[in-house]
């Protein structure tokens, strides 16, 4: 008998009902492992059999959350697949006899139902969940590389249709309640309080015959795809929607396919057999592993914090009322008050119809209701008097990247603020202590690079320079937690660490294009590597105007780098000619491509870009190639910004590189990249690079070192 604490208890309800409740000790979210799905085996099987109780409720102790999917650790201690594949396999047994149990069982979901959750959920003959914005539900999996593997391959079809399941099995969508409970995923929506007992007066109303959850209203598409015909159609095109988006990348969505498709034609065993052979290959495949580090990663940087003590913040100001400083304004209404600063009205004007239309837009997915979005907009201040700076803690600014006009801005403000308000400044690449040279306070200065569009952009580049104190830093990381931002923070330097290793991304774009690359080869190759857009279609989305900016002013800062080769032939000077001939990318329509009007006019490869570079007649360049050079220039500027401190650590590096450049998540990473190749061969590589084409592939020191069998994450990092 184990002397382990108990996950699971039972409450005795009115009507002969029994409320099975999930609680892990020790921990604020329950999650399923081996040892939880022994316990539920056994009070299952008790329930079952006792004859006092007419129906169970399975709902959570917890006051935030139902289950938030399966226990990672227990799968990163699978070596085998076949051990993934015997957990599934007991869970499905287990949830089998859930779903086939005489006694009506009903779920009970407040707070996330995630993954394994809601596959709990999916086993039981009703669900009845709370209308309240923090009730998520969704089947994650597939963003680790994984597959439902406890029966949702199978059971979310049937409950919902084909249609409906396949966004929620293949990109991991998650829904609301009340989105869940119109598309029929849930049964009964009420108020989270007291929702077991609500849940239970329901499952005693089953017991007698007195309730039926409703059935699920079938339109047309839902009866087409239901027939075999239909049903073949709708995975065809799935399919090659997969091929064209994921490029054979990742294995985890044609799988799931596989274990829908083997389901509906075979039947509910069969789907649940191909699930788990299916889960066991996945759990131990090598883009799983990835990803689960970048989330594992992501967990330990929402706890990470220094020795210094924040400020507490109270009022945020943002100065600027553009795209960025209102995204920066918009995100952080729902924890703070925000003064936003423009120099007229009608920028303000602006800048609060953008913060409206996205927090209308969160409403109508239920993100927050209605009520919540009038909230913020009413502790949103538009001003054009620097006054009103005064008493802040913490002051975001967003003008334009331009040296001058930030050390303006940065003298204004602290005419107003007080001595310990933070100055954050949102720039890309301009230095920190350049920004901050003639500042009354340099310690109170730091940057806080956010990523376009702010409230989509997971990630948020901290960056402290040499007179930065603890505290700033502190007070800057607690912000963008409470923005829901995952934080990285770097030293200062010229392009920081994100800027400065996309730098030489594109500046290797460029290179090639020189060379006589195709505008539409490059791209290619590089999304066919991992990157979910092409360099040059990126610098379109960026601002040709922003990337000559940047590509100026760190050619400059690293021309000593060159060494003997010179800058000559390691840089390329198209990317500004395009600039001062007015082409500015998908702004005004003309860059690497021409646009259509709006969002949605599509985009064609402007012939006419090509003669802002040097090279001759196009040619076609192998796409290993373009890769091998593309992806090495930006690994190995990774690793020379470990070795020069920027980074504090690998993690941080690759971290930055995934959330903030897209560079492929089923690499994890530059550092990671590195280790999973090998040393030896990246180094090789990078020699061979070198003499072909100069110093730029001059092999970082970092690399050098780890010849031989190093790596820069030890075996047993998670």
């Amino acid at each position: 008998m184990s002397d382990a604490p108990s996950s699971l208890r039972v409450e005795r309800e009115v009507d002969g009902v029994a409320v099975l409740l999930f609680d892990c000790p020790g921990k604020s979210v329950n999650t399923l492992s081996l040892g939880l799905l022994d316990e539920v085996e056994a009070r299952a099987g008790e329930l079952a059999d006792d004859e006092a109780v007419r129906a169970i409720v399975v709902a959570s102790a917890k006051p935030t959350g139902f289950i938030a999917g399966a226990d990672l650790d227990a799968i990163e201690a699978m070596e085998r697949a076949e051990e993934a594949a015997e957990l599934s396999r007991r869970g499905n047994a287990l949830l089998t006899r859930l779903a086939e149990s005489a006694k009506p069982v009903v779920a009970a979901v407040h707070g996330p139902a995630l993954g394994g959750g809601l596959e709990v959920a999916l086993a039981c003959h009703a669900i009845v969940a709370s209308d309240d914005p923090a009730t998520v539900l969704a089947l994650p999996e597939v963003m680790l590389g994984l597959l439902p593997a406890a029966g949702g391959t199978q059971r979310l079809p049937r409950r919902v249709g084909l249609i409906a399941a396949l966004p929620m099995l293949l990109t991991g969508k998650r829904l609301r309640a009340r989105r869940a409970y119109k598309m029929g995923l849930v049964d009964v929506l009420t108020t989270p309080g007291g929702i077991a007992a609500t849940a239970a007066r329901i499952a005693a109303r089953m017991a007698d015959g007195r309730f039926r959850p409703r059935p699920r209203k079938r339109t047309l598409l839902d009866r087409f795809a239901a027939a075999a015909p239909g049903r073949r159609m709708v995975l065809k095109k799935a399919r090659a929607e997969l091929a064209r988006k994921a490029r054979g990348l990742y294995p985890a969505p044609t799988a799931i396919l596989e274990c829908v498709e083997t389901g509906l034609r075979r039947g509910l065993a069969a789907g649940l057999e191909r699930e788990g052979t299916l889960f066991g290959a996945l759990a131990v495949s090598h883009e799983s592993s990835s990803l689960r580090h970048l989330f594992h990663w992501q967990q330990e940087l929402k706890r990470e914090r220094g020795e210094a003590e924040p400020l507490e913040l109270r009022r945020l100001a943002v100065l600027g009322g553009g795209f960025m400083g209102a995204g920066v304004a918009s995100v952080s209404l729902g924890h703070y008050p925000v003064v936003l600063r423009d120099l007229t009205d009608d920028a303000l004007a602006a800048a609060a119809r953008t913060v409206r239309d996205g927090l209308t837009r969160q409403a109508r997915s239920g993100a927050i209701v209605g009520s919540e979005r009038d909230r913020r907009m009413n502790r949103l201040q538009l001003t054009t008097d620097a006054a009103d700076l005064a008493g802040t803690e913490l002051v975001v600014e967003a003008v334009f990247e331009d040296l001058d006009l930030k050390r303006r801005v940065l003298a204004e403000a602290e005419r107003h603020i007080g001595p310990e308000t933070v100055f954050a400044s949102n720039t890309s690449a301009l230095p920190i202590a350049s920004i901050a040279r003639d500042a009354r306070h340099p310690e109170r200065v730091l940057g806080m690079h956010y990523f376009s569009p702010v409230p989509k952009m997971p990630l948020l580049e901290i960056v402290a320079a040499e007179r930065t104190a603890p505290w700033a830093i502190e007070t800057a990381r607690a912000l963008g937690l409470a923005q829901g931002k995952t934080v990285i923070v770097v030293r200062d330097g010229p392009g920081f660490y994100t800027t400065r290793i996309l730098a030489a991304y594109f500046n290797e774009a460029m290179l090639l294009l020189e060379e006589g690359a195709g505008i539409a080869a490059i791209d290619r190759a590089m999304k066919d590597f991992g990157f979910p857009v092409g360099p040059l279609a990126l610098i379109d989305e960026v601002g040709i105007d922003v990337a000559a900016h940047v590509a100026r002013d760190l050619s400059a800062a690293f021309a000593e780098r060159a060494g003997a080769d010179g800058i000559e032939g390691q840089t390329s000077e198209g990317i500004g000619r395009m600039f001062e001939a007015g082409r500015l990318g998908r702004k005004n329509g003309k860059g690497f491509y021409r646009y259509g009007k709006g969002r949605r006019g599509g985009k064609q490869v402007d012939g006419g870009a090509r003669t802002f570079f040097a090279g001759g007649t196009p040619r076609a360049i192998d796409a290993r190639e373009i890769q091998e050079r593309m992806g090495l220039v930006m690994t190995n500027e990774a690793a020379r910004c470990l070795e020069e401190g920027v980074l504090a650590c690998p993690r941080d590096g690759d971290v930055g590189a995934v959330f903030g450049l897209g560079f492929p998540p089923f690499h994890a990473g530059p550092f990671r990249y590195v280790d999973r190749r090998g040393a030896d061969d990246v180094l090789k590589s990078l020699r061979t690079l070198g003499e072909r084409h100069g110093s730029r592939f001059a092999p970082s020191a970092a690399i050098a070192e780890r010849a031989g069998g190093g790596r820069f994450y030890p075996h047993s990092t998670p």
